[in-house]
């Protein structure tokens, strides 16, 4: 069954600023509520809206740009005609943020149901219901009811008024609490607080190397929350990421060493900030993107040029010799690891603890014996999960 949104942005803060326009995640809270109906397939997405100022209107054409068509609409029979016939709404109360778990298991009901909280003093600033409960801000409805109730409803409000009759026609109540979270009811920007550090903590992803697990967390936590902010796409980060790791091989074979270790050292955290970005704005970027997947190959290119410049500048052709085994080893590496949790030991060798442990070799100016030592590492980390893979077999067996 088709499903789609109904969310309101109309009502105003204490200041008289649109709720809807909170600070949120570097974005305002319309955009993240457009962006948990839009991750859990809804559409159409239908804004409810009285007036649309300068900055609603900015927060629209953001969303457009990301692919998520957004219809605003300040009369209530364009909303209806907006929705199939037999569809389903999610109904997302003015001012409500709601967790994107919460949307995603809400837009699978497949009967009318409204989400809500107790009637008691934390909850006093949300709609009461009866002497027992009042609306948690979120309801599936049929289509039909949003037909019938805007053929009836005058000059009462649409969400309260829709909320009424769901209820009247025997939507079943389903206590936030049952679900994991209550959504919160934003009457101001200190309300959201919370909300975004919860969603700046949810965007950590997997720590799967000793570099991203100790040294990188600071660095990736500034930069995540000063770019959460601009227009940034995510993927451009992944992008600058593979530039500069292809300019640090050209800084490589004509022996700028230094330069070409700086831009490595630059790659590091981008692809983990990216994936944080992405994250924070619903739209999870793909594990096997072209430029995502081209970022070992050219940190092995960056390696080979390193290690064909050492052949070059008389260090024999050993120095070549162990850059191609140590790539070599590190494939292998990658191939024994498949099957395991990504981060199932984070002192195994990846592409961003070659690179910092080339610092002290760079130090010193000693890029050779960086080589012979990078091997070693590559082949203990070869070697200690086959070992492992082997002993998970035997175990099966």
């Amino acid at each position: 069954m088709a499903v789609g949104a109904l969310i309101g942005a109309y009502q105003e803060d204490d200041i008289g600023e649109l709720r809807a326009l909170l600070p949120l995640a570097g974005r305002t809270l319309i955009d993240y509520q457009v962006r948990c109906a839009a991750a859990v397939g809804t559409h159409p997405i239908v804004v409810v809206v009285e007036r649309v100022p300068q900055a609603l209107q900015d927060a629209f054409e953001r969303l457009r740009l990301d692919g998520i068509p957004v219809f605003p609409v300040s009369d209530v029979q364009e909303a209806v005609s907006r929705f199939e016939a037999g569809a389903s709404i999610m109904l997302i109360g003015d001012g409500i943020a709601p967790t994107a778990d919460l949307v995603a298991r809400l837009a699978h009901e497949a009967e009318p149901v409204v989400l809500t909280v107790p009637d008691d003093e934390a909850h006093g600033a949300y709609e009461r219901i009866d002497g027992e409960s009042r609306w948690a801000g979120i309801a599936v409805v049929d289509a039909h009811l949003l037909g019938s109730t805007a053929a009836m409803l005058g000059d009462w409000d649409l969400q309260s008024t829709l909320l009424r009759r769901a209820i009247q026609e025997g939507a079943e109540r389903i206590p936030a609490a049952a679900q994991g979270s209550e959504p919160v009811l934003v009457q101001r920007a200190e309300d959201l607080n919370r909300l975004q550090r919860s969603l700046l903590d949810g965007s950590r992803g997997a720590r799967t190397d000793w570099v991203s697990r100790f040294l990188l967390p600071p660095v990736e936590e500034v930069a995540t929350q000063q770019l959460m902010e601009t227009s940034l796409r995510p993927a451009w980060l992944i992008w600058a990421a593979a530039g500069l790791t292809a300019a640090a091989a050209v800084c490589f074979l004509r022996g700028w060493l230094g330069a070409g270790l700086i831009l490595l050292l630059l790659s590091t955290p981008l692809d983990l900030v990216a994936n944080r970005l992405a994250i924070l704005r619903l739209r999870p970027l793909p594990l096997r993107s072209f430029s995502r997947l081209a970022l070992d190959p050219l940190a092995g290119a960056a390696l080979l040029a390193l290690a064909w410049w050492e052949t070059r500048t008389g260090h024999g052709w050993g120095a070549l010799l162990a850059g191609v085994t140590a790539i070599l080893f590190t494939l292998a590496a990658g191939v024994e690891k498949a099957g395991f949790p990504p981060d199932a030991n984070l002192w195994l060798i990846s592409r961003r603890s070659a690179i910092v442990g080339a610092i002290p070799f760079a130090v010193f100016g000693v890029w050779t014996p960086y080589l012979v030592i990078l091997v070693v590492y590559a082949a203990a980390s070869f070697f200690v999960l086959q070992n492992a893979r082997h002993s998970d077999e035997l175990t099966q067996s």
